[in-house]
């Protein structure tokens, strides 16, 4: 009987919910295989049921089996109700694995209220590794989807959403070492976590941009608003459709020069049409190259010529806002399409087009193209040299997100505050594809530099996420009223080390604590962060998963190693001005595709990175190495209201001589000794030069301007 009642109610789901398996489902022993799956819904002991191909044991919690319409529904398996607070309930479970019964376990011990990951158990993993069982991960996608789920708010809602169960290889957990019993059962639960985040990122569909935000207009309707900018209004996925349709026929019409693959420049600020032209360009194979408009007429220059940009789209509007009019009449060979002139060429038929067609067949609009095409270049800031084109295919940026996502909850009921500029990887990527790409509201502000008006921003918008860099969310922090942050659930610092001071502001006055991350535009950007579930002050937070990373030692410095990075976020590789428009696959010494940072790293026991400094930012001083990092960390532990940056310059002597660069006109070489006696730091890391400025040079993006502050250190 129960062998019909199943039959019946698998075909049943599979025409309703249109449920598709990924993976084998019958390449494993079944012999202490312990199931592992997300829980999104009511329904996921029942999908797991009908359509795994063995028959296992359920473990649900004694409440759920108290109810008796999921006692009908679980008359269909063979379950075990267990009470999670008992010391004795996994017992149980254990003697099920040994006696040779497969056993499917939801480590989250509840259905998710975020649709993302929630708080993992340590019961089952410390199951697994006790009992030396295979684990299998499952991920169910689709069942947050419908009315059987708990996801609050804003999320979407279908009554039959198309349902996918991905299976993905078995692994094991091994029994940690550790000094007590209690260490190594939260050990095995933190790999447990790491497992369950891996398998959501393992499971993403393979896709390109503009796939994506058709399928993400499919999943929140047509209708959800969700992307405002200075212009104070609110666009629906409709209209960013819209936008992105038009604008990419436009612009493919008035550049017939430019052929598939070719790259196209933007130099447009944080608004909606960017974005349009960011997905409608790569679905139609044009790949726009995002141009920093707060780089030189050499830089801007230096950066057409590497990526081998023949046209540049921009707004005559923007370009006299913000005096871009000299810059742009100094580059050569270079066609400026205005989009004030584009809007002039749309025809009746464009608008029959979009109307009629375009806009209820997206798909159609993109051309063939494969996740690994490039989807954008960004050019690296030019802190320590000349900027380099990074070509991020669609398969990087798309990974990046998803690893993300992994890790952190961001759902339809937040509202992200993006001011980082989106030709910066962390504006694009974090602040502006992230949310769009997942249905989270986004506002859209040109530049992070108001630090009065972006308080007040996100107090009258709402908004609940902010991302900064420490420069910035220092002056937002200084400038705010104490309840302009009163709704931010995440506040995440990246680009550059999140000073000290920094954090304790924040904390003090709003009550909110920084997760700071880590990254390079080379990795499309984040590599690890801080988060709710895995949180240490003073480091970068954990890896994010599917990165594979090698510590290489580095002669003359004792802590840490030269990180090298491997995964699919990773760059196909760089564009540079030596050869225009040759693509250089990332060199490193571990091997093919994996990317040398440039950074020295360290890791705990736990996996949390510490930053030490990068190479190019160590200075030789009497044949010793020393951390300009660690220059600047003295100097802001004697003088922690002003900023600091160190350099360095040649000397005879010495081979190469510390300068200490200071807005503090009180920080005296005297000052510094004493604080360097106080905390321990070397003789060798207190600089002999002082010299005063009025403010430390930025780039657009917010860090430190090195290359400036070199050229002062040599002239000082």
């Amino acid at each position: 009987m129960r062998t019909v009642i199943r039959f019946i109610l698998r075909g049943l789901t599979r025409v309703l919910f249109s449920v598709r398996i990924k993976g084998g489902m019958d390449a494993f022993d079944t012999q202490r295989l312990l199931i592992i799956a997300n829980h999104e819904s009511f329904l996921d002991g029942l999908l797991l049921g009908l359509y795994l191909p063995i028959d296992p044991v359920f473990v649900v919690h004694t409440g759920i089996a108290r109810s008796w319409y999921f006692r009908l529904i679980l008359s269909q398996v063979d379950y075990l109700a267990v009470d999670p607070t008992s010391p004795m309930a996994m017992k149980q479970v254990i003697r099920l694995l040994e006696s040779g019964r497969p056993v499917v376990i939801f480590p989250e011990g509840r259905i998710t209220v975020t649709g993302s990951l929630m708080k993992v158990y340590e019961g089952p993993a410390f199951v697994a590794a006790k009992t030396g069982a295979t684990i299998l991960p499952v991920r169910l996608d689709g069942p947050a989807r419908t009315y059987f789920a708990r996801v609050s708010g804003k999320a979407p809602r279908q009554i039959f959403p198309s349902i996918t169960i991905s299976v993905l290889p078995t692994t094991k957990i091994e029994m940690p070492e550790a000094a007590t019993a209690k260490l190594r059962r939260h050990k095995a639960g933190e790999a447990m976590r790491r497992l369950m985040q891996e398998m959501l990122f393992s499971s993403r569909p393979q896709q390109t941009l503009y796939s994506a935000l058709c399928d993400a207009v499919e999943i929140h309707g047509r209708g959800h608003r969700l992307l405002e900018d200075m212009k104070q209004i609110e666009y629906s996925y409709q209209d960013l459709l819209k936008m992105t349709l038009m604008l990419a026929r436009l612009v493919e019409r008035a550049t017939p020069e430019v052929k598939a693959g070719d790259r196209i420049g933007l130099l447009l600020p944080n608004l909606a049409p960017t974005l349009g032209l960011v997905f409608g360009l790569s679905a139609r194979n044009r790949v726009p190259a995002m141009l920093n408009y707060t780089a030189g007429s050499e830089g801007l220059q230096a950066a057409c010529t590497a990526a081998k940009i023949e046209v540049v789209v921009t707004s005559r509007a923007f370009v006299e806002q913000a005096k871009l009019t000299d810059k742009l009449a100094g580059l050569s060979g270079i066609r400026l399409l205005y989009l004030e002139d584009l809007r002039e060429t749309v025809t009746l038929g464009d608008k029959l087009w979009l109307m009629a067609y375009a806009l209820w067949f997206p798909r159609r609009f993109e051309l063939p193209v494969s996740p690994e095409a490039p989807a954008v270049v960004l050019f690296t800031s030019g802190s320590e040299g000349k900027p380099k084109g990074v070509v991020l295919p669609h398969r990087a940026l798309l990974a990046n997100i998803a690893q993300i996502r992994s890790v952190i909850d961001f759902s339809a009921d937040d509202k992200i505050l993006n001011a980082l500029p989106i030709f910066h990887s962390f504006g694009l990527t974090a602040g502006a594809l992230l949310p769009i790409l997942n249905g989270a509201s986004l506002f859209l502000y040109p530049s992070p530099l108001h630090y009065r008006v972006i308080p007040e921003l996100a107090y009258d918008r709402s908004c609940t996420v902010l991302f900064g860099t420490s420069t910035f969310l220092a002056n937002y922090g200084k400038f705010a009223h104490p309840y302009d942050f009163y709704r931010l659930r995440y506040v995440i610092a990246g680009a550059e080390k999140l000073a000290e001071p920094v954090r304790n502001l924040w904390f003090e006055k709003f009550g909110l604590r920084i997760f700071e991350g880590y990254g390079a535009t080379e990795t499309a950007p984040v590599l690890a962060v801080n988060t709710p579930m895995a949180y240490r002050t003073g480091t970068v937070g954990q890896f994010l998963p599917g990165i594979e990373h090698r510590l290489v030692p580095v002669p003359g410095i004792e802590r840490g190693g030269l990180l090298h990075v491997s995964g699919p976020n990773v760059m196909a590789g760089y564009l540079k001005f030596d050869q225009p428009g040759v693509l250089q696959p990332p060199a490193s010494d571990v091997g093919g595709g994996w990317y040398e940072t440039g950074d020295i790293v360290e890791l705990d026991g736990d996996g949390f990175i510490r930053i030490v400094g990068r190479v190019r930012r160590f200075a030789k001083v009497a044949g010793e190495m020393v951390s300009l990092e660690s220059v600047e960390k003295l100097a802001v532990a004697a003088s922690p209201e002003k900023p600091h940056a160190a350099s360095s310059q040649s000397d005879a002597a010495k081979g190469e001589a510390l300068v200490l660069f200071s807005t503090d006109p009180q920080l005296v070489r005297e000052t510094l000794q004493m604080k360097a006696r106080e905390l321990g730091y070397p003789e060798l890391s207190i600089p002999r030069k002082i010299v005063y400025l009025d403010m430390l040079p930025l780039l657009g993006t917010g860090k430190i301007d090195y290359v400036t502050l070199k050229r002062f250190a040599e002239a000082a």
